[in-house]
């Protein structure tokens, strides 16, 4: 069988590259636009052997070229995604709603197969976050213009590459205390990289079209639970401390200054909210694909790199204290 053509917006980023190794190993070729070849290039052809994977470096709002790419694409997966706006064209407004709808027409103008969209879970309940609307007017954007398109909603995604249990371990490395919002109670079924790259295999291979997929792992924690896991995973002792709203508004005020901001505005509005399924939608368990691994024995398999004296610790992770 002549194997399909993939074509891959955010493929460098941590669910990407697992994506490319699940996919070239399955005999799927794979295009990967990057907006810096040279930054990312080195990284993501090292993800699939000579001759399933092609790079191609460009804006992903330059149509014309973009374009081109779509005449040899049965499948197009987009990941293109952003926490926080920071200039130059990187707005919500723009990455996840106009992207995506630019994607969709071609997907159709093209007759692609299908076409994969990431999105997020809970923004249908966050309607006074710009993040939370910006990923549901894609959705709706892409449902217009393409309605084949299946759209994914994951909670958490978390790996050793991640942007969540990583910068949580390092801030508890380094601060006496840890500021907790919203009294630390916000809900969430954090779902690993490989599980939800299972799930993207499992739509592709089966052919699932025209839905909106929730995405979570198998267990629930509260915001405040996965913190006194990391705690205990990197051996550590930190005083989680709630604040109330107005002080925690003014953090994020100071934090979003930053190039890469601890923490928005926005994401304090989002905290508001718990990351769990709607039950409005099907989830991975309910298409086939439950969610398997286990948040502290992954979380373990890396968490060393924040214990006293690293992978030599001597203090050991022992999973009875976390009961």
């Amino acid at each position: 069988m002549k194997a399909k053509n993939c074509l891959i917006f955010g493929g460098s980023g941590q669910i990407g590259l697992h994506l490319i190794r699940k996919l070239t190993k399955n005999n799927y070729k794979v295009t990967v636009v990057t907006r810096n070849l040279h930054q990312k290039g080195y990284v993501i052809k090292t993800q699939a052997n000579a001759g399933y994977i092609d790079i191609v470096e460009a804006n992903i709002f330059d149509e014309n070229k973009i374009r081109k790419l779509f005449t040899k694409t049965d499948i197009c997966i987009n990941l293109v995604g952003i926490l926080y706006e920071s200039g130059r064209g990187n707005t919500f407004k723009n990455i996840h709603s106009i992207f995506p709808s630019i994607l969709a027409k071609l997907c159709k103008e093209y007759k692609v197969q299908q076409f994969i969209h990431l999105s997020a879970l809970g923004i249908n309940v966050a309607t006074d976050s710009e993040y939370a609307k910006s990923k549901l007017e894609g959705e709706s954007n892409i449902q217009k213009n393409f309605p084949l398109a299946t759209i994914l909603r994951p909670s958490i995604v978390y790996s050793v590459d991640d942007n969540f249990t990583t910068n949580f371990m390092t801030l508890l490395s380094r601060l006496p205390f840890f500021p907790l919002y919203y009294n630390g109670e916000t809900k969430f079924l954090p779902i690993h990289c490989s599980d939800l790259t299972d799930i993207i295999y499992h739509v592709i291979f089966r052919n699932v079209h025209s839905k909106i997929i929730e995405c979570i792992g198998p267990e629930i924690f509260s915001l405040k639970e996965i913190l006194k896991k990391l705690l205990i995973l990197t051996s550590k002792k930190r005083l989680l401390i709630p604040l109330p709203f107005f002080v925690a508004k003014l953090s994020a005020n100071f934090f979003q200054l930053f190039p890469k901001p601890l923490l928005t505005v926005d994401q304090l509005i989002l905290l508001k909210y718990d990351n769990i399924p709607s039950k409005n939608y099907q989830t991975n368990s309910d298409i086939g694909v439950p969610s398997t691994r286990v948040f502290e024995q992954e979380v373990e398999k890396y968490c060393y790199m924040w214990r006293e004296g690293g992978k030599f610790s001597t203090k050991k992770y022992n999973p009875n204290n976390s009961q």
